[in-house]
């Protein structure tokens, strides 16, 4: 019978509180993304404050070889978050009862009564949008000493990292809520409804407003010189003492200002979705320095995805965990390199056209020799989020490590298929010797390589040609 969600809290801090009371060290597994970033973060500080000896490091993914190699592992007891989902038979069998996997992907119902799986869909909560692995982390943390709490501004950066905002205004929902409202209370962070530029407290307006690409406003995304002269011809001021200013600096006036020069590039049914858009509940941390990436929670979650993403994942860790020295000037370096990348992906798959086709319902892109298997899901949100592929499911898949292929799927807005994205991905993956799973509108799978004719194949059946189902053949 699955436990409540505060009987597997009491046992997780049972479990931890016997390691630290018996000397046993703890290593901590977590994931590269933000979520990941964040959630091992969260973890790794409260066991430190306890007085537990622990280790923190990430990974790519996990497989049964990731669960195999625990078991040769010197230390004594392995926390595992944001990963591990459908690998708890693997987990039982290498180290016993000594482990616990912290997580919100969908899992197979196998799992909903293992006590050492503590993951929100076993407890009523949708992993997709009301809280992520760093909410599960922090409510971990919490139950294990209640000053703790200090955590939940790191869980709201994850929780945005892991693009959780879909309420009403990008608010939070759910746990997210709850975990928000205590950083608010706390004074850690501060919650206004604001305009949703990219970059809110570190770039140049025209810049933000250019590289704003969720809302895709036709004219002024991408296209700088144009949002230059836009913002020039609406009387605000764009720059102070020689410096530029950012999109946090202007006041209510100059908001409307912006407002009433994006209208001049929307027309009728679009503009209401756009505005509808682009504003949206900010999260703002007050105890950073103003026009630094930490201070705007959605520029923080960017900077820790980018590190994990280029392979620089114990930056991203150091900054979670109070690092504020010289570590934020190579956090500031990874984020800058990481545009770069993402802007040379995007032109190269833009310009080859060979590399995409599309049907009614979907858009599959062939990112192989293009796009590294770490950065498949940055990419595939971003086509998701082109509005020409509104409505559509898109599936980028690209070349991995040890002769393997890594796929990557998505949701984009407004899609209405039935298609549950992390059911289709592990299916499929295992009726091809692979592994697979997510969310239901956002979900990945890594085959070997001769399998992929078959996989295309099983997504040809299951997704491109049908336009709505929730069965997967």
């Amino acid at each position: 019978m699955t436990k409540s969600l505060d009987d597997s809290l009491s046992f997780f801090k049972d479990k931890v509180s016997d390691c630290i009371k018996s000397q046993k060290s703890i290593s901590v597994t977590t994931h590269i993304d933000c979520d990941g970033l964040t959630s091992g973060s969260i973890i790794t500080k409260a066991l430190i404050r306890a007085g537990a000896k622990c280790t923190l490091r990430t990974s790519k993914e996990f497989s049964k070889n990731v669960a195999e190699s625990f078991k040769t592992d010197s230390r004594d007891f392995h926390i595992v978050t944001d990963l591990g989902g459908g690998f708890g038979h693997e987990m039982n069998q290498n180290l016993g009862e000594d482990w616990i996997i912290l997580d919100h992907h969908q899992i197979p119902e196998a799992e909903m009564d293992n006590p050492n799986v503590i993951n929100a869909w076993k407890y009523g909560m949708d992993g997709g949008v009301e809280i992520c692995a760093g909410g599960m982390a922090y409510l971990a943390a919490n139950a294990l000493d209640e000053r703790n709490s200090d955590l939940s501004s790191i869980a709201v950066v994850s929780a945005l990292g892991d693009r959780q905002d879909q309420g009403e205004r990008k608010s939070f929902t759910g746990k997210n809520f709850e975990i928000a409202e205590t950083a608010k209370n706390l004074g850690l962070v501060e919650i206004d409804l604001d305009l949703l530029l990219v970059g809110r407290e570190t770039r140049p307006l025209p810049d933000a407003l250019a590289f704003t690409s969720q809302p895709f406003i036709e004219g002024l995304t991408w296209n700088r010189d144009v949002c230059l002269s836009v913002l020039n011809s609406s009387g605000i001021q764009l720059k102070e003492g020689g410096r530029w200013r950012v999109p946090a600096e202007l006041n209510e006036d100059e908001k409307r200002m912006v407002i009433e020069s994006i209208t001049k590039f929307t027309s009728g049914k679009n503009a209401t979705e756009i505005m509808s858009e682009l504003i949206g509940y900010t999260y703002t941390f007050p105890r950073e320095d103003k026009r630094s990436f930490l201070r705007d929670g959605r520029e923080f979650s960017t900077m820790l995805n980018s590190c994990g993403r280029i392979s620089r994942s114990g930056v991203g860790m150091a900054v979670c965990m109070g690092d504020r020295n010289k570590i934020l000037r190579e956090g500031e370096t990874i984020l800058t390199d990481y545009r770069k990348m993402i802007r040379e992906y995007m032109n190269i798959l833009s310009n080859e056209r060979w590399r995409i086709s599309e049907s009614e319902t979907c858009v599959m892109v062939n990112g192989e020799d293009i796009v590294p298997e770490t950065m498949t899901g940055t990419i595939s949100s971003l086509i998701a989020g082109s509005p020409k592929n509104s409505g559509k499911i898109v599936i980028l898949r690209t070349k991995a490590e040890e002769n393997t292929i890594k796929f990557s799927s998505r949701k984009s807005f407004g899609c209405k298929s039935e298609i549950n994205l992390s059911d289709l991905m592990r299916a499929g993956a295992e009726k091809f010797d692979g592994v697979g799973g997510g969310h239901d509108a956002a979900a990945g799978a890594k085959i070997t390589k001769d399998k992929l004719d078959d996989f295309l194949n099983y997504l040809e059946v299951n997704v491109v040609n049908v336009s709505s189902t929730s069965s997967t053949q």
